[in-house]
């Protein structure tokens, strides 16, 4: 749909559109509510302040929506095909690598409580389990601002994708 398009949504539709973009309900509340957007330009930053302002349980609400790294999105929905879209570099894993993300996404969820989320659009496996890897030795702190830049990345990619004509 186009900017304009967008903007003449009805509140209740435009957070449900926003939905498939970010899963946390305050964040959909917050961009459909700074309607009508000028220019993307607009709208992008009001997103990435959205979710900036995001709180913790918010991001977990987001991140309850994202599939592991390597586990196909099932659905038809909107979410589900950007999602396999931009796994697309961990479906192409070999084995050995597959199996490594498996094992990293298990470690990464006991330590931290809650799916492993990174940008993966135009990353590899071998990429992407790097990552994974090295996150690992992060303390809470540190990793969720790392989960909530990776966020406002996707975030951001999937608003573009909804509003371009």
């Amino acid at each position: 749909m186009s900017l304009a398009a967008f903007n003449d949504l009805p509140q209740a539709q435009a957070e449900e559109e926003l939905l498939a973009c970010c899963a946390a309900a305050a964040w959909a509340r917050a961009v459909a509510a700074g309607r009508p957007y000028p220019g993307h330009a607009e709208l992008r930053e009001v997103a990435a302040g959205a979710v900036a302002a995001l709180s913790w349980p918010d991001i977990a609400q987001a991140l309850a929506a994202h599939p592991r790294i390597g586990e196909r999105a099932a659905g038809a929905s909107r979410e589900a095909a950007w999602s396999r879209q931009e796994q697309s570099g961990a479906t192409a894993a070999g084995e050995q690598t597959a199996t490594a993300l498996i094992d990293a996404n298990r470690a990464y969820e006991k330590r931290f409580g809650h799916v492993f989320l990174i940008f993966a659009s135009g990353k590899s496996a071998e990429q992407m389990l790097a990552a994974a890897r090295e996150r690992l030795g992060h303390d809470e702190a540190t990793e969720r601002e790392v989960v909530r830049r990776e966020l406002t990345a996707i975030t951001l990619l999937r608003l573009e994708r909804l509003v371009t004509a």
